[in-house]
């Protein structure tokens, strides 16, 4: 199981460290199906935040600094609130939130579609994506939405800048989930260093692919990444819903 996950986590942070995203989304349903959830939520932030952050630190010239300051306090008002409401939803609710945020910021107006630089979407993105965190483990294609909103971004600036937003969603939800952290007792020591090694190798292997891509080629590819994604989400959300 450990060389199975080894392969699957390599794999992943490979495809994230192109795009920026999918990766997680894809690891998170792994782990669930084959781990506890306390297990796999800890692995998951372990792997996401190893992955993201050595993104981060490759890209670390191209961080747009001024595009995470109002989402991160978005994402630290999320925190307070969730931690007064303990709300969790179930599977089918969590799935069709998943799936249907990148469909309604994509049917909004052009001037209401999210942009990273402006301070009120960023606080707004920000409460609105740590909630899926906290909700459902993973942020989905909402916050990939957000970053691409950023038109003058290149795809090292959006890859970069998501890179170090999602260590900061990562390690909140790890401490948010305080008894999570004991799910982590109950994995492999060496399971645990081969998912950081894991996410290093592929984010690292990722690097070449994304100098090799054009800015048109990433935002083409990236956005039929999110929709493809979320339309799986949302089947999936529906059909749970339909055979109750």
């Amino acid at each position: 199981m450990i060389l199975g996950l080894a392969a699957l986590m390599t794999a992943t942070a490979f495809l994230s460290g192109i795009f920026g995203m999918a990766g997680g989304l894809i690891l998170i349903g792994v782990l669930l199906a084959l781990m506890p959830l306390p297990a796999a939520m800890a692995l998951h932030a372990i792997t996401q935040m190893a992955s993201n952050g050595w993104r981060a630190l490759l890209w670390r010239r191209h961080i747009i600094w001024r595009q995470l300051w109002a989402y991160g306090a978005g994402c630290l008002i999320a925190l307070v609130i969730w931690s007064v409401v303990f709300f969790v939803p179930d599977k089918p609710l969590a799935l069709l939130c998943l799936g249907a945020t990148p469909f309604l910021a994509r049917a909004l107006p052009s001037n209401w579609r999210p942009d990273p630089t402006r301070i009120a979407d960023g606080l707004l993105y920000g409460l609105m994506c740590m909630s899926l965190m906290l909700l459902t483990g993973v942020t989905g294609p909402l916050l990939d939405t957000f970053f691409l909103g950023a038109k003058a971004s290149d795809r090292r600036g959006i890859v970069a800048t998501k890179a170090t937003a999602q260590v900061l969603a990562h390690g909140l939800k790890l401490a948010y989930f305080g008894g999570l952290a004991a799910g982590v007792d109950g994995i492999d020591p060496a399971l645990v260093a081969v998912a950081v090694a894991a996410s290093i190798i592929g984010t690292t292997l990722a690097r070449r692919v994304l100098e090799a891509l054009t800015d048109t080629q990433f935002r083409l590819w990236a956005q039929r990444l999110i929709y493809t994604i979320a339309s799986w989400y949302l089947a999936q959300g529906v059909w749970l819903l339909a055979v109750r």
